[in-house]
């Protein structure tokens, strides 16, 4: 008979505390190397700046890594490095199709123009910005918060829940209103724990993050959730009406971004089902467990 783990490691192991120190943990390695690059490397530009956000977001999956093997006592499955140029490039190209079909749809509605091109503009700055929420953001929300909170309250709660905490997160962002937050709850959220849910790692969720937010900061000149306008490769205006838009929150904050994200996501979340992928709650699991 296999030996009972004692009474620290089961309350260690709990979904919920595993949620509140991996979260910690990851919240203190990246404001930890933040203030370290601010401190050493913050008149960098150009390149450099984009190498310093390329190596937090190694040093975040390092960290997950190092969490998996030696707080969990499991396998990474997360960052499995198996599918990671697969699913990375699947979801780079997903993010940029999603936001220039729907950038589309508004210039056909009148919401948006091309007036020229600028070339370079902040280029490293976007990319730097894309690495570093692609990779943050995911492993806290997708890879820490939806899964243990899967493995407690089952995945339809879980998704719920995360998505509606996304959306809050952006309410502190400038030009972020109520319906930007919903927005992006619906958007983001349930598009973005789709495609965990779906694969079951986290390079396509990053990948779709990541491209999102190049591909309208850089591409399309667009503000990532509120703030300036970044000069990005192509010299851009938005025209009409705060729904069309997105206002002063830019296009995610658009009914035209919402629809077209989140059917997205409800479409993966149709595959995640069929794959059988849905999870329900703990004490179901354990109802079952016990009748079996």
């Amino acid at each position: 008979m296999a030996k009972q783990p004692g009474l620290a490691r089961r309350i260690v192991a709990f979904p919920l505390t595993l949620l509140v120190i991996e979260f910690a943990v990851i919240v203190l390695v990246g404001s930890g190397y933040s203030w370290a690059a601010h401190l050493f490397i913050a008149k960098a530009d150009g390149a450099a700046y984009f190498a310093g956000a390329l190596s937090l977001a190694v040093l975040l999956v390092l960290t997950w890594k190092a969490l998996q093997r030696w707080l969990e006592r499991r396998p990474d499955q997360e960052f499995a490095l198996a599918k990671a140029v697969q699913e990375l490039g699947l979801g780079l190209l997903i993010g940029f199709l999603l936001f220039s079909v729907m950038t589309g749809i508004v210039a056909l509605l009148g919401g948006f123009e091309v007036l020229g091109v600028r070339g370079q503009g902040a280029l490293w700055a976007m990319l730097a910005l894309a690495v570093t929420s692609g990779t943050l953001e995911e492993i806290m929300f997708r890879g820490i918060l939806l899964r243990h909170l899967e493995a407690l309250l089952g995945t339809w709660a879980a998704l719920g829940i995360t998505s509606l905490l996304f959306g809050a997160a952006h309410l502190a962002n400038p030009g972020a209103t109520l319906f930007a937050a919903f927005a992006i709850a619906m958007e983001a959220g349930i598009l973005l724990g789709a495609a965990y849910l779906v694969t079951r790692r986290l390079w396509l969720a990053v990948g779709i993050h990541a491209a999102w937010n190049f591909t309208q900061g850089w591409i399309f000149s667009v503000p990532v959730s509120g703030g300036e306008a970044p000069l990005g490769l192509l010299i851009t205006r938005r025209v009409g009406p705060d729904w069309l838009t997105g206002g002063d929150f830019g296009l995610e904050a658009s009914v035209v971004a919402m629809v077209v994200a989140t059917g997205a996501g409800v479409a993966m979340l149709v595959v995640a089902a069929r794959r059988g992928a849905i999870v329900p709650p703990l004490w179901v699991r354990r109802s079952e467990a016990g009748q079996a």
